[in-house]
């Protein structure tokens, strides 16, 4: 007998479900007369059932049955207290255009909340259900006045931002993050819909007048953050850089957030304030740890802007660091550095080399050696030792198999396959990094695969694919001017050949390198107007749109060029990054 029981359960609930999901489907095709007769079995079975009510109301709506709504709602509400229902009356009558009881029911719905202020949820989320913002606002404010433990003021924020209040937005956007602070990322996120990049739109302006109202108010170094926030989204680095020094200067405890904007700007190519940061960072630190990375990070920024007649001071600089840090396994990063500074910058090969091997000698895991190592095999790469480079890209794939750094070196060997012209197993090597676990890796090793496979066969002797793979190597190499040269004579020589689109693009990469943007620019023109369909379209449109941004200061010809993207290439990588500079040059919020 308990069985039957049970399956007779299971069998209502089963029937239940299949009736509910028959009503949606009526409402999804329209069918409002059919989802009522649904609507009204199940509120049958489930009368306190307050979805089934709200959907028996809607489609009497739906079929201007006024009355029929009113009738049951008024039999309801002598039946169950539910304070919400005066909105939904109250709405009934609006759409009736009767505006006075529509009015006198909201006023009645609002007054509930004086009784109990937890009757704020289900009547302000009914007028929010109407779009009757006003009324909403008015309820959860009354809520909030009369019990303090109530925070609605992320309910109010999406509401001001709805009406176009973006003050009173920000100003309850702030008060939520002040009171729940682990909710900061979120409120960001929330904020950054209505901000741009241009520090002169009118809700950045907004938005900083509100954090300084507030910090003027009540210091709290929540504001600091904010402002610190804002400026960064601004790219005024210098600015955000004193909201966090104060925020420092009162918590000096920490300077990871200085390191952190300190890398944005590294990152962003804004290399004086960086400069700036990592100086202080230098002067401010009191454990040796943050004052190397900073050590470091300078360098890299100096030795990137550096002509070559100041290398020597680079090396003296690097000679006095291991006198102060010492060359211990701490210093790895650095020491690699210096090698490659060695090598690439002050073209010493063998002093790289005999470098990194005495760094070898110190007591690393096996993840950091497989790191010297791989530099080593660059170094030797550099020098046209494939075969030395490859044994110790193989070193690193033996000993660490499976790993990033593993992939990274089979990637190398595949790179290096591929200068010295062994493009058969390259392209073995590639195969197998296409299911690589490094997203990276996996579209790099794609890119040269494409490159090599789409090039191969069209020449028996594989001239130009050779010619090409050795203008890479001498950018690689740092030499950039005679891989321009090289890749000159494919674009003279071999005309009609696939490879022609790729040795533009990669001339306009060396273009930019040395900054000759015109020429450049002459490139990227040159794949759109005669590769159109070609895979490096996409590409060729976005880093020209970024040089007529960023360089050559024609915003207009910018956004033509964005937009091409949005419009044509909604799966290119660039499509996001797209969006959002076409967004900032019209003057939209960032998104």
């Amino acid at each position: 007998m308990r069985y039957i029981h049970i399956l007779f359960i299971l069998i209502s609930t089963t029937m239940f479900s299949q009736n509910d999901i028959l009503a949606k489907e009526y409402l999804k095709k329209g069918d409002f007369e059919k989802a009522l007769y649904e609507y009204k079995k199940l509120y049958a079975k489930s009368p306190s059932n307050i979805n089934y009510i709200g959907q028996i109301v809607s489609t009497h709506q739906q079929l201007e049955q006024y009355d029929e709504a009113e009738t049951f709602l008024l039999k309801l509400m002598t039946r169950i207290n539910y304070p919400a229902f005066f909105v939904e009356l109250g709405y009934n009558y609006q759409l009736k255009n009767d505006m006075e009881n529509a009015t006198i029911n909201y006023k009645k719905a609002i007054a509930s909340i004086d009784v109990r202020a937890s009757n704020v949820f289900a009547v302000a989320r009914s007028f929010q259900g109407h779009s009757l913002l006003n009324e909403a606002v008015i309820s959860y404010e009354k809520a909030m006045l009369i019990n303090p433990d109530f925070n609605f003021n992320l309910q109010l924020a999406k509401i001001y931002g709805e009406q176009g209040d973006i003050e009173k937005m920000f100003d309850s956007y702030i008060r939520f993050a002040e009171s729940n602070p682990l909710s900061l990322n979120n409120i960001k996120r929330a904020i950054s819909e209505f901000i741009s990049e241009n520090s002169a739109n009118e809700n950045n302006i907004i938005f900083r007048k509100v954090l300084l109202k507030k910090n003027q108010q009540a210091p709290n170094l929540l504001w600091n953050e904010m402002l610190s926030w804002l400026f960064i989204q601004q790219k005024d680095f210098n600015k955000a850089f004193v909201q966090e020094k104060a925020i420092f200067n009162r918590q000096p405890d920490d300077l990871g957030r200085i390191e952190e904007l300190a890398l944005i700007a590294f990152n962003e190519n804004e290399n004086d304030i960086a400069k700036t940061i990592f100086t202080y960072i230098i002067e401010t630190a009191q454990d040796s740890e943050t004052k190397l990375k900073a050590h470091y990070n300078l360098i890299q920024l100096e030795t990137k802007e550096s002509l070559k007649a100041n290398y020597p001071a680079i090396n003296t600089k690097y000679l006095e660091l291991f006198k102060e840090f010492g060359t211990f396994s701490q210093t790895l990063k650095l020491q690699m550095a210096y090698a490659h500074f060695l090598a690439f910058y002050m073209d010493d090969t063998n002093k790289a080399t005999a470098f990194l091997e005495n760094t070898l000698k110190l007591p690393l895991t096996k993840l950091q050696k497989a790191e010297v190592k791989l530099e080593l095999g660059d170094i030797l790469v550099l020098q046209e030792k494939f075969n030395k480079a490859l044994i110790y890209y193989t070193q690193i794939q033996r000993n660490l198999k499976n790993s990033t750094i593993s992939q990274e070196a089979r990637y190398k060997v595949a790179k290096a396959s591929y200068y010295k012209g062994d493009f058969k197993w390259a392209e073995s090597q590639l195969k197998i990094l296409k299911a690589s676990t490094s997203q990276l890796i996996a579209n790099d090793a794609l890119d040269l695969k494409l490159l090599i496979s789409d090039n191969k066969y069209e020449d028996s002797l594989q001239t130009a694919l050779k010619l090409y793979a050795k203008a890479d190597l001498l950018a690689f190499q740092n030499k950039n001017e005679a891989s321009i040269l090289l890749l000159d004579k494919i674009l003279n020589e071999h005309k009609t050949e696939p490879i022609v689109a790729q040795a533009l693009y990669k001339q306009a990469q060396l273009f930019e390198v040395e900054k000759q943007y015109e020429k450049a620019e002459a490139n990227y023109e040159a794949i759109i107007a005669n590769y159109r369909d070609g895979i490096l379209i996409d590409d060729a449109y976005f880093k020209l749109a970024e040089i007529y941004e960023k360089k050559l200061n024609l915003p207009e010809k910018a956004k033509a060029l964005y937009e091409l993207i949005i419009f044509n290439h909604a799966d290119s990588i660039y499509f996001v990054d797209a969006r959002k500079r076409y967004r900032a040059l019209r003057g939209d919020a960032i998104n």
